[in-house]
């Protein structure tokens, strides 16, 4: 074995910088220090910690607040228009159905029922490039479950 070519072994103290535990092992660093260990993480303890890190606790707190103030004024919004101004992209008819109806005109559900009241009215939807039954069959089921009278 060649002499000055492996590092210098050292017993080294190992401190725990949650609990404060501190044990000694082998190293080539002189002393080490960790965020948690066996004696305080929940695996191991069967107790339910937080253990806040820079304040990680507290900034996802804060996003979820902001997620929450951020939802009450959407539903502020939509508690505010009239449902016949809800825009097509509510019926969860898919994106390309949405933007086919969109670039023919048809934008909120007022515009789709007004195509929608009789049989002939419903082939002026079905004459749209793109538009099929099954996406019609769609559109009446989702205003159905909102609420809206529909013929047939």
């Amino acid at each position: 074995m060649k002499q000055g070519t492996h590092p210098a072994w050292h017993e080294t103290p190992v401190r725990c910088m949650t609990c404060g535990t501190t044990w000694t092992t082998g190293s080539t660093v002189e002393s080490l220090t960790v965020e948690i260990c066996s004696n305080c993480h929940p695996f191991y303890t069967g107790e339910q910690r937080i253990v806040d890190t820079e304040g990680r606790v507290d900034k996802f707190m804060k996003r979820l607040q902001q997620r929450d103030e951020i939802r009450t004024t959407l539903d502020r919004s939509e508690e505010e228009r009239t449902p016949l101004d809800l825009p097509i992209t509510e019926l969860d008819i898919g994106i390309r159905y949405t933007n086919i109806l969109e670039d023919s005109g048809i934008k909120i559900v007022a515009d789709v029922l007004d195509r929608l009241g009789d049989e002939d009215d419903e082939n002026s939807i079905l004459a749209i490039q793109g538009i099929g039954r099954k996406v019609v069959s769609d559109m009446k089921k989702s205003l159905r479950s909102r609420g809206y009278q529909l013929s047939n």
